[in-house]
């Protein structure tokens, strides 16, 4: 008889997800015993181990990363069509979003409440992280991100008004050390920057000037990779930080920052629901965007 393709997947894409045996174990409701035993007859069926495992942590080996690879995406697939298969008329199943930390006070904490209201069927897992993601190649639906960083191949939704990038400091920080006119005066300054944390890269501040864009690589000695933290540097009074506006509303609005620079900033695309154009049928997804329209709309 030929053995069962599917036969311990699950158990595989949940280890590899989780990173351990005990983890994917409480994912899947099962035992760890039951999880690793699945996954053990999985490699001895492909002939070759899929994971190494240590005392302290469980790691893909080559084949098993050229597995998830491939099936990962495939398994996203399945789920989906499964979910439209079973659809009523109300929205059903895990609807998992990638988000960037800015996104959690502008549209994830209005609108998740909003959504378990009217949805109760609709499970959510939201991971935050500012990294670019491959959403079918981590199993997510949908992903947040401001518009200028989705590929054109994806579907987009917006979801708030357009970023005007802000320079700002503490009025203490100001009083200090004084207020920069231009760009070319941030040498003079203690800059907080920010550090991709994908690729590493320092972001270089960008300025316009004339109907030119020109960036400055300012200097300072705190670096962090997380947007809410360099706010609060700044608030802290530890230098400037180039920030979007409304990641920083409240603040701007109470004088807990004050901006600077401001005629040489830019404006970009706000931030966007984005996904691939197989997954818009998907009722859950749907219910999402219809949540999030109705309840950012008059935030707008």
């Amino acid at each position: 008889m030929r053995p069962d393709p599917f036969s311990g997947l699950s158990a595989f894409l949940a280890v590899a997800e989780a990173g351990g045996f005990t983890a994917a174990a409480a994912r899947l409701d099962v035992s760890p015993a039951a999880v690793s035993q699945a996954v053990r007859a999985l490699e001895e069926r492909l002939g070759t181990p899929l994971f190494v495992r240590t005392t302290r942590r469980v790691g893909l080996t080559e084949a098993g990363a050229a597995l998830l690879a491939r099936v990962n995406p495939a398994a996203a697939e399945i789920i989906a069509a499964v979910e439209e298969a079973a659809a009523t008329d109300e929205p059903s199943g895990l609807l998992r979003l990638t988000v960037p930390r800015m996104a959690v006070p502008l549209v994830v904490e209005p609108v998740i409440p909003a959504l378990r209201l009217a949805h109760p069927r609709i499970a959510i897992e939201i991971a935050v992280e500012d990294a670019t993601v491959d959403l079918p190649g981590r199993g997510f639906d949908a992903g947040i991100r401001i518009g200028e960083y989705i590929a054109r191949d994806m579907v987009a939704v917006r979801l708030t008004r357009d970023i005007a990038w802000s320079v700002v400091a503490s009025p203490a920080y100001l009083a200090a050390h004084g207020r920069p006119e231009a760009p070319q005066e941030l040498t003079a300054h203690e800059a907080i920057r920010y550090r991709f944390p994908r690729s590493g890269a320092l972001y270089r501040w960008e300025f316009e000037r004339d109907g030119r864009t020109f960036s400055v690589d300012p200097p300072g000695s705190l670096i962090v990779n997380d947007g809410a933290l360099l706010a609060s540097c700044a608030r802290a009074g530890l230098g400037l930080a180039y920030v979007a506006d409304i990641a920083v509303e409240s603040e701007l609005h109470d004088g807990h920052l004050v901006g600077v620079l401001e005629p040489f900033l830019p404006r970009t695309p706000g931030l966007f629901l984005y996904f691939p154009q197989r997954a818009q049928a998907q009722p859950k997804l749907r219910a999402f965007i219809d949540v999030a329209k109705q309840v950012l709309q008059p935030m707008r």
